[in-house]
């Protein structure tokens, strides 16, 4: 129907229908590309942080639980560092753990856990 002049137009039926089935191929189109987004966001951010400088580490999840995290780090500077692990707990809030304070050639471990009500550990960093 022509909304200027209240007539109903003749003899084009077949661009009303074609852009009728166009408006699920635009709708599908914009959904995947909204889910391509949102599934790229999050791997995009999940690098893990770097070590500070000075220290070795080695990072994981406890042996026997996916919650607790660990930082096992050696001091190889010359200057007394301080680090702890930094853990990303998914649905619950992120965790730090102990300050544990290294002088040259000492070693030492930190340690958090995420709650059990989150998704588990999803990243760990290593914080100066």
């Amino acid at each position: 129907m022509n909304l200027f002049t209240g007539t109903r137009s003749k003899g084009s039926t077949a661009r009303g229908k074609r852009f009728r089935s166009a408006l699920p191929a635009l709708a599908a189109a914009s959904t995947a590309a909204a889910l391509a987004i949102t599934v790229a966001a999050p791997t995009a951010t999940a690098a893990p942080g770097a070590i500070p400088p000075g220290l070795s580490c080695d990072t994981g999840k406890h042996a026997i639980d996916d919650y607790t995290g660990f930082a096992l780090c050696r001091n190889n500077g010359s200057q007394t560092q301080t680090f702890w692990v930094h853990l990303v707990c998914g649905w619950s809030p992120d965790v730090d753990g102990n300050h544990v304070t290294l002088r040259p050639g000492e070693s030492g471990q930190s340690t958090a856990h995420c709650a059990g009500l989150g998704t588990g550990i999803g990243e760990i960093h290593v914080r100066p």
